[in-house]
């Protein structure tokens, strides 16, 4: 068995026979890229990624999820500033501190806690 072969197998092994799309997406990347690199394409550590094809990531799985469809299946969000952008983009953005030296940084942090429908930041809107 391969080293390749395994990442697919322990997903469809862990979430019973057939996994999510996101997880057969997310292991056939580790799978062909080995999990350092999947890693560093998702901004996660090799852990998490091995976590979450094993069903065993105990961090918020639903945050994992929508970096992959962004990063590797092309989901996309409609940004009040930014525009068109793909859903990982949009999750790195939320994270950023605010920066008063950069005008588009500023305005992005303001949306992303005063309403944005695609913030995951706690009380940033009433979705």
């Amino acid at each position: 068995m391969s080293a390749s072969s395994t990442m697919v197998q322990k997903a469809e092994a862990a979430w019973g026979g057939t996994p999510p799309d996101w997880i057969a997406e997310l292991a056939r990347l580790a799978s062909a890229k080995g999990l350092n690199a999947c890693a560093q394409r998702l901004g996660y550590s090799p852990t998490t990624i091995s976590q979450t094809l094993g069903n065993k990531y105990p961090g918020d799985l639903t945050k994992v999820e929508e970096k992959v469809r962004g990063a590797l299946m092309g989901s996309t969000v409609d940004c009040p500033v930014l525009g068109g952008i793909g859903r990982h983009i949009c999750l790195d953005w939320q994270a950023k501190p605010r920066a008063v030296t950069n005008s588009t940084r500023s305005k992005v942090y303001r949306a992303c806690r005063d309403g944005c429908p695609h913030s995951r930041l706690k009380g940033s809107h009433d979705a």
